[in-house]
C-alpha cells in the first residue's frame, strides 16, 4: 500500500479593509494607544462591514490559496472550516464557502475549536489525505470575532479582529514534506477561562441582551498563564517528536493572542524574538484565522521557502490547544 503525505500546496488569507485603531477605541471605552499596546502589542485590527460575514472572508482567503497551489473548484476534494463565529448555526459555513465558489456536491463542515481550530481543522484535513481518501483538501480559519465582541468591554473589545486564512492540503509521495506531526488537547473543565454563551443552554433571549451576555467573556490573566505554559509546552513537543534541534526551525508560527504571552514563552524557551511570526500589531487577536494568516504573510514575503521547517501552536476555549510541524 502506497504511502502519502500532505503537504502545503498553497496558502492565501483576506482581512477586511476596515481598521479599528486605537485611537478609534479610546473613543469607545475608557483607553488609550500606550495602555493598550503596552499590555497587548495591538496597535489596530480589521473588522468586517455590514456586507461582509465569516463566509465571505474564507471565500476569498480560499480563492488566493488555489490560485497560489494552481486549482480550481472542481479540483477539491473536500473542505473544511474552522470557525468560532460561524455564517449561521446551521448550514456549515462550510457549505456557503463551496456553494460560492461554485464547487458543486463537493462535500464540506464545520469544526469549532475556538482559536485552535485551524490547527484541528489541518489535523483532520491531512488525515483524510494521508489515507488516499482525497487529493487535495481546502483548509480555512475564518473569524468574524467583532460580531460577538462587547465594545463596552475594554479589557475585551481591544484584543479582536476579523479575518480568514486558507492552505491547501495535498496528497503527495514526497514523504520528506508537508506535515510530519501533528497533536490535539483540550480540558472541557476549563471553559469558563473564555467563552460565548448564546447556545442550547443559554437560549438567546431578552434577558440575555440586556445583561449583554450574548458577548464572548474572558478571563484575561488566567488565559495568560494557561496560553504561555502550552506555548512552551507544545514546542518542546513538537521538537522533540520530530527529533529537532532549534537551529533547523525557521519559523515559529504561534496563534496571535498577544504580544507579552509570545514574549514571555520566548523567553522562558530561551529564542530570540525574531524566531517568532508575529502580525498582531496590525490583525489583533482572530481565533482561528490568526496561524492562517501569519502562514500565508511568511510564505508570500519569502520568510518560509521550500524545504523550511514551521512550528504551528495554538490554545483556545475549550480549552483546546495544538501543535503542527510542517517542512514547506
Amino acid at each position: 500500500m502506497e504511502t502519502y503525505s500532505a503537504i502545503i500546496a498553497g496558502t492565501g488569507s483576506y482581512l477586511p479593509e476596515k481598521r479599528l485603531t486605537n485611537e478609534d477605541l479610546s473613543r469607545m471605552v475608557e483607553t488609550n494607544d500606550e495602555w493598550i499596546i503596552q499590555r497587548t502589542g495591538i496597535k489596530e485590527r480589521r473588522v468586517a462591514s455590514s456586507t461582509e460575514s465569516t463566509a465571505t472572508l474564507a471565500s476569498h482567503a480560499a480563492t488566493r490559496a488555489m490560485k497560489a497551489a494552481g486549482l480550481e473548484a472542481k479540483d477539491i476534494d473536500l473542505v473544511v472550516v474552522g470557525t468560532a463565529t460561524p455564517e449561521m448555526a446551521f448550514p456549515s459555513t462550510g457549505c456557503f464557502v463551496a456553494a460560492s465558489l461554485g464547487m458543486g456536491s463537493t462535500p464540506a463542515f464545520d469544526l469549532s475549536a475556538a482559536c485552535s481550530g485551524f490547527l484541528y481543522a489541518l489535523d483532520v484535513s491531512t488525515a483524510f489525505v494521508k489515507s488516499g481518501r482525497y487529493k487535495n483538501v481546502l483548509c480555512i480559519g475564518a473569524e468574524t470575532l467583532s460580531r460577538i465582541t462587547d465594545y463596552q468591554d475594554r479589557g475585551s473589545c481591544i484584543l479582536f479582529g476579523d479575518g480568514a486564512g486558507a492552505v491547501i492540503v495535498q496528497r503527495s509521495t514526497e514523504t520528506k514534506r508537508g506535515v510530519l506531526y501533528s497533536s490535539l488537547q483540550a480540558d472541557g473543565t476549563g471553559w469558563e477561562m473564555l467563552y460565548c454563551q448564546p447556545g442550547s443552554r443559554h437560549p438567546i433571549d431578552a434577558t440575555m441582551v440586556a445583561g449583554r451576555q450574548q458577548y464572548m467573556k474572558i478571563k484575561g490573566r488566567e488565559v495568560y498563564k494557561f496560553a504561555v505554559q502550552r506555548f512552551h509546552e507544545l514546542i518542546d513537543d513538537a521538537m522533540r517528536k520530530c527529533e529537532l534541534a532549534i537551529e533547523q526551525v525557521k519559523l515559529i508560527i504561534p496563534h496571535q493572542v498577544n504580544q507579552r504571552i509570545i514574549d514571555s514563552a520566548l523567553e522562558r524557551l530561551n529564542l530570540p524574538a525574531e524566531k517568532a511570526f508575529v502580525n498582531i500589531d496590525k490583525y489583533g487577536n482572530t481565533s482561528a484565522a490568526s496561524i492562517p494568516i501569519a502562514l500565508d504573510e511568511a510564505v508570500r514575503a519569502g520568510k518560509l521557502v521550500k524545504g523550511d521547517i514551521a512550528i504551528m501552536v495554538a490554545f483556545g476555549a475549550g480549552l483546546t490547544w495544538a501543535n503542527a510541524v510542517v517542512r514547506m
